[in-house]
């Protein structure tokens, strides 16, 4: 099925042409459409659909295992599956299969490894095929001229270009370059200082060749954030966690780096009706409770609140505050040095493949230095990044957890337990706590909105006041600059989607004035 995006959980038909629900909600039947086909030609049957199940199951990535491992798949007939979901299977699992399935042909994997690496664009079903692979540069898409669905009426009006280019560059720096340039038509930027200072001088935009944007994004914002890595042992007091938020001066950097333009984050569903506020109702205190001799106490009693300073540069109490909670900890000044007991220092490293975030960093850095702490800044390339992160061999990281609309089973591969050392996963600061664990499970098994949105909050309070993330910053909507060669509906856009690729369309009139051909 296809996600409709003007709706938080609603999907609707495309290769399922109906979906039944069991009343236990056990299992869900879906009716295929028999007109559904890959792109060679040949259709898309529920064995396929079974083997793509099956298939994720053994050799998918982590996390794809991990939302689909409580479910099985049956051909009830050529063109009819059914799913069973096995107990302590979440409540969305049946929407995850609807959305979220990728469906892979039985048939082409027969002569294919699925799980080799490959640049061969795989057989796929949808709007659009990869027609160009250049390894590190670009992917080009292609639309399919007689796509099975393009009547479809979750499809009418969509998908109007004939070609996207996506184009890869090895800093954002000479991507920016590289759109003044006309070298490629759109970008979302994301750097606040290249927002406000490095467009309004450029030729094209002050002539209107090129055009800005800002759209409104009604998702969860989530968390971004500095995650650290608690497997390390310097890592795994939360004291000492505290202390390294109470070195950020957020005021000052937002002041004097981002022109104001951002918020702090204060929770890990940042910018939507999921977070925390005030303090705990009942119904989270009795989710709470059975861990309260092991939550931190503020967990019970007030909403998280990072630390504030006047954004003047000056955070003298911060730091006192930040060497007790060392001290605490077992970390002391000696010979200008932190020390544990054993002498051994305290050294912190941030691990960054972009060196836009170096500017960022360094007045951090110097705050931690000022606390005893030997601070350095590795760059490296985006593929040893990934690598890295991967095996967990790193100190901190730069992460963004963007939950959906209603969270599911992606908070096991956050903050789970078991994901905790499995490669690949997204619990990138390593956290094992059973307050948390029980939390997702009732989330994942809640009957009712109301349920979930308790369990969510409560998991909140956890999350933050366990000190796993020193929240970085956000901002609800989407900075966009193009050269102005395309058009878009004048309905408003819907609130979960930026829908460019989806609803915007080239213009030839309009590419004329900026130099652009229609190719």
């Amino acid at each position: 099925m296809t996600r409709s995006y003007d709706e938080p959980d609603a999907h609707y038909a495309l290769v399922a042409k109906t979906a039944d629900v069991a009343e236990d909600g056990r299992s869900v039947t879906f009716v295929l459409d028999d007109r559904a086909r890959f792109h060679d030609g040949t259709p898309i049957t529920a064995r396929d659909i079974v083997f793509s199940l099956d298939t994720i199951r053994e050799k998918g990535h982590p996390i794809l295992r991990n939302v689909f491992d409580k479910a099985s798949a049956t051909a009830v007939g050529p063109h009819e599956v059914r799913f069973d979901l096995a107990e302590g299977a979440s409540r969305d699992l049946a929407v995850k299969i609807a959305g979220d399935l990728p469906i892979l042909s039985a048939d082409y994997y027969e002569t294919v490894d699925f799980a080799k690496t490959t640049l061969t664009p795989p057989l796929g079903s949808g709007p659009y095929r990869i027609s160009k692979v250049n390894q590190g540069t670009s992917l080009t898409l292609t639309r399919v001229a007689d796509y099975w669905a393009g009547d479809l009426p979750v499809n009418r009006g969509l998908w109007n270009f004939d070609e996207i280019r996506i184009d890869w560059y090895a800093d954002r720096t000479s991507a920016l370059l590289a759109f003044f340039a006309d070298e490629y038509d759109l970008r979302e930027e994301f750097t606040s200082k290249s927002w406000a200072t490095e467009y309004d001088d450029k030729v094209p935009v002050s002539d209107g060749r090129i055009q800005r944007l800002t759209l409104s994004d009604g998702r969860p914002s989530g968390m971004q954030g500095w995650f650290f890595n608690t497997r390390r042992p310097r890592f795994a007091d939360r004291r000492v966690r505290e202390a390294l938020d109470l070195a950020f001066d957020f005021e000052w950097t937002n002041r004097n780096l981002f022109y104001g333009l951002y918020k702090r984050t204060q929770s890990v569903f940042e910018n939507s009706t999921l977070r925390h506020a005030g303090k705990p109702s009942d119904a989270e205190l009795a989710l709470l409770q059975p861990f309260a001799d092991t939550l931190p106490p503020e967990v019970l009693s007030q909403p998280f609140q990072g630390p504030v300073t006047d954004g003047e540069g000056s955070i003298r109490e911060n730091l006192r505050r930040a060497h007790g909670l060392l001290k605490d900890a077992g970390w002391d000044i000696r010979d200008g040095v932190l020390r544990n007991a054993d002498g051994e220092p305290f050294t912190i490293e941030f691990m960054i493949f972009q060196p836009s975030f170096e500017r960022i960093l360094g007045p951090y850095a110097q705050n931690l230095e000022r606390l005893g702490m030997e601070v350095s800044i590795r760059l490296i390339d985006a593929a040893q990044y990934v690598e890295r992160v991967k095996s967990f061999d790193f100190d901190v990281v730069t992460a963004r957890f963007s939950p959906p609309e209603t969270p599911g089973a992606e908070l096991w591969s956050f903050f789970g337990s078991r994901q905790a050392d499995i490669n690949g996963t997204n619990n990138y600061a390593g956290v094992r706590d059973p307050a948390v664990d029980r939390l997702i499970e009732t989330a994942l098994a809640a009957p009712d909105r109301e349920t979930l949105l308790t369990a969510l909050r409560a998991l909140d309070r956890v999350i933050m006041w366990g000190r796993y993330i020193v929240p970085q910053w956000y901002k609800g909507e989407h900075n966009l600059a193009y050269w102005d060669r395309f058009a878009r509906p004048k309905a408003e856009k819907p609130p979960y989607l930026r829908a460019i690729v989806q609803s915007w369309w080239f213009d030839p009139a309009k590419a004329e004035k900026t130099g652009a051909q229609d190719d």
